[in-house]
């Protein structure tokens, strides 16, 4: 019994008229009898009560009527979900995502996946950068929102894209932020403050980066704690422990005991992007990586 034998069958059925199904069907007459023939000589029942006047479904067949009709319907459903998934419309991903991610451009993409790939189930999961260039190199996750460059080793095995740029601020208990004048601040102003920071293995370049401000102004900060993730840091700052340099958009994470305070001079950008193994053949990533190549300008983000 073959999908075309129960499509004659159910269109025969909702009509109850060799002729009309027929037309339906885009065929003539005989060979529809002939194929409703074979199907009841196949399954060694009667399926239609047939007169001079009229076709009528048997017991057998009105019982076969819905059934069928519902293996049609699936074969459909089948059929239009192999189309989507080949088009990277329906499937699944993995993404991993650094802890600053989730306050900037995170939400914005969620957003947009939702609406443009509903049929996509989306696994998430938080790591520091160095954690996801080993989970992309591992082929665990399909792609990572992390903080650049990439490492020399996998550099040919990965393809990135920059989404961001977030200006850093400092992060001062509010304690200390009270004898501050107003407005920017420059890291002297912090001089004997000490710094809490993430280990420089999890993200060096911007590690470094922040150790520049200091040593831009010919200053050497003492590193009072390492913490692995940013909320984390932020929670040191509210302890009073120390200062931290962090993307403006953690500002949104409202700690009780912290003040975010803009840096003098020139902003100093902390960029985030997508990066991705290049030989990954998933069409749900192919097709999420196009939505974005063609999304506006990217964010730059600016401490109040």
């Amino acid at each position: 019994m073959e999908l075309r034998h129960l499509r004659y069958f159910v269109t025969l059925a909702e009509e109850l008229h060799f002729g009309r199904a027929a037309v339906r069907l885009g065929m003539s007459q005989p060979p529809l009898s002939q194929q409703i023939k074979q199907l009841e000589e196949e399954l060694g029942v009667v399926l239609f009560h047939r007169s001079q006047r009229a076709v009528r479904l048997s017991s057998a067949g009105a019982w076969m009527l819905p059934r069928a009709s519902r293996v049609l319907e699936e074969a459909q459903q089948l059929k239009d979900g192999v189309v989507r998934a080949a088009r990277g419309a329906a499937g699944s991903m993995t993404l991993a995502f650094v802890s600053i991610a989730d306050y900037a451009v995170l939400p914005e993409l969620l957003r947009a996946m939702t609406t443009q790939f509903p049929e996509v189930a989306l696994t998430l999961r938080e790591a520091t950068s160095d954690l996801q260039f080993e989970g992309l190199a591992e082929g665990r996750i399909d792609a990572g929102l992390l903080i650049p460059p990439v490492p020399q080793h996998l550099a040919l095995r990965l393809d990135y894209m920059p989404l961001l740029s977030d200006a850093l601020v400092a992060a001062v208990p509010s304690e200390v932020a009270s004898g501050l004048a107003p407005g920017a601040v420059d890291v002297a102003d912090l001089a004997g403050l000490p710094l809490v920071i993430f280990p420089r293995v999890l993200a060096p370049a911007l590690y470094d980066q922040i150790l520049g401000v200091f040593a831009a102004r010919g200053q050497t900060p003492s590193i009072a704690q390492e913490a692995v993730q940013m909320q984390t840091l932020i929670g040191l700052v509210a302890g009073g422990l120390g200062l931290a340099l962090v993307p403006s958009s953690m500002r949104y994470l409202k700690r009780p005991g912290v003040v975010y305070r803009r840096l003098r001079g020139p902003d100093i950008d902390v960029e985030v992007g997508l990066a991705w193994r290049r030989d990954n053949e998933s069409a749900v990533l192919r097709a999420w990586i196009d939505s974005l190549r063609h999304r506006p300008a990217r964010v730059r983000w600016r401490p109040a």
